[in-house]
């Protein structure tokens, strides 16, 4: 088991700027942390991973199991008001993050919720704002944001998805682990994206 700040995310209530959303830091606190970014794999690749195709320590692997458990789903649910019983879930991990990355973005419509948990340390390269996600107003300006979020210290930054829920971050190339949850809708897209999924964390654990 790992211990998670819900109290946190209870307290924190919902920002409206630019599009609804809650960032708790140290939701990871920073002895769990630490024991968990031990137990990370080095990842050199770019790309997204599903967490069924990498190895995991013991606490990563807590870690995991805890982000998909009823406690995280539920406070989720009340935090924003939705129903997310018996949403499909889809759990990646980023590890490294390439010059294309970070682009301005909306997540697929497959996603009802998007949840970010960043796990670097706090360094100065953060500071440089590279590799910080911004929560934008608009798809055309990066510097057009409302808040950025540093990718560091067990903070975690939960969306519900929408047509305006435009984000991105400077170009940083490099360490940037970042756990992406998302809470799936039923529909025949989320059903076709959940099935590749699953194929890429088959493959991608034949290849490791």
């Amino acid at each position: 088991m790992i211990r998670l700040d819900y109290d946190a995310l209870r307290a924190t209530p919902p920002a409206t700027d630019p599009f609804a959303h809650v960032v708790v830091e140290n939701f990871v606190p920073p002895g769990p942390l630490a024991a968990v970014v031990q137990d990370l794999p080095a990842m050199t690749q770019g790309g997204s991973f599903p967490i069924n195709g990498l190895k995991l320590g013991p606490n990563a692997r807590a870690l995991v199991e805890e982000l998909e458990g009823p406690a995280l789903r539920g406070a989720i649910a009340a935090k924003f008001g939705l129903d997310l019983s018996g949403a499909p879930t889809m759990l990646t991990l980023r590890g490294n993050s390439r010059e294309k990355d970070g682009r301005i973005h909306t997540d697929s419509v497959s996603k009802r919720v998007t949840v970010l948990l960043y796990l670097n340390p706090h360094t100065a390269a953060w500071a440089k704002h590279d590799g910080c996600l911004r929560l934008l107003r608009g798809p055309d300006d990066i510097e057009n944001y409302a808040r950025e979020v540093p990718p560091v210290d067990g903070t975690l930054l939960v969306f519900p998805n929408g047509p305006n829920t435009w984000h991105g971050h400077k170009r940083h190339v490099g360490q940037r682990y970042v756990v992406q949850l998302n809470y799936m809708a039923r529909d025949g897209a989320a059903r076709s994206e959940l099935r590749r999924h699953r194929i890429s964390a088959f493959l991608k654990r034949l290849t490791a």
